[in-house]
């Protein structure tokens, strides 16, 4: 994926959007939100490491909403899933290195319309105006000479991150409102894995 100044995803410069070329827009469905934990804002604003502010702004503007339940008024509580609060922690890095929030928005809604076990191969990269997705370390490696890729987020490595942080939080299941303490997220992936391999 390649997002450029005017928000929009393309191709490489230069060449056609339909080409087939190292950096596609692939065009897989997203999953269904089958989550059955979710996340409060405190949790998942420490798991992502930004503030309260941060993560009700994005939510208000549409830039990161919760997936599993958003609030409703005065006395409700959003839910993010696990996969969101992946992608809170991606948002903030790019914030950090000074990517433009319309190229943010473009990669967060291509992060949205990906596969779990793509995001998980996934890593990003950005020359500060352009978001690049790359799947293998070849494409990486061409983006680097091609001298467009100046920093990159391995998606892989934040979603272990984002396990690590979130197995020492709160988590709340979605059915029951059960608060779980210390809940380990990897496991519930290990669990959807096995699920969809019988």
């Amino acid at each position: 994926m390649m997002s450029s100044g005017d928000g929009t995803a393309g191709g490489l410069p230069g060449r056609s959007p339909v080409e087939s070329g190292p950096y596609p827009l692939h065009g897989s469905a997203s999953e269904p939100a089958t989550d059955v934990i979710g996340y409060r804002g405190p949790t998942a604003c420490a798991a992502a490491g930004i503030t309260y502010r941060q993560l009700d702004y994005w939510a208000r503007t549409g830039l990161v909403e919760p997936s599993v339940r958003p609030a409703y008024g005065s006395g409700t509580q959003r839910l993010y899933s696990f996969r969101d609060v992946v992608v809170l922690k991606i948002v903030k890095r790019f914030l950090d290195t000074g990517v433009a929030l319309q190229n943010i928005r473009a990669a967060v809604q291509h992060l949205r319309d990906r596969g779990l076990r793509d995001l998980e191969r996934m890593t990003l990269m950005s020359d500060g105006a352009t978001v690049y997705e790359c799947s293998s370390p070849d494409e990486v490696v061409d983006l680097l000479q091609g001298g467009q890729g100046i920093f990159g987020i391995a998606v892989g490595v934040v979603w272990r991150d984002v396990e690590v942080a979130l197995s020492q939080l709160h988590g709340e299941r979605v059915d029951t409102g059960e608060t779980l303490v210390g809940h380990n997220p990897a496991d519930e992936l290990a669990r959807r894995r096995r699920d969809k391999a019988v």
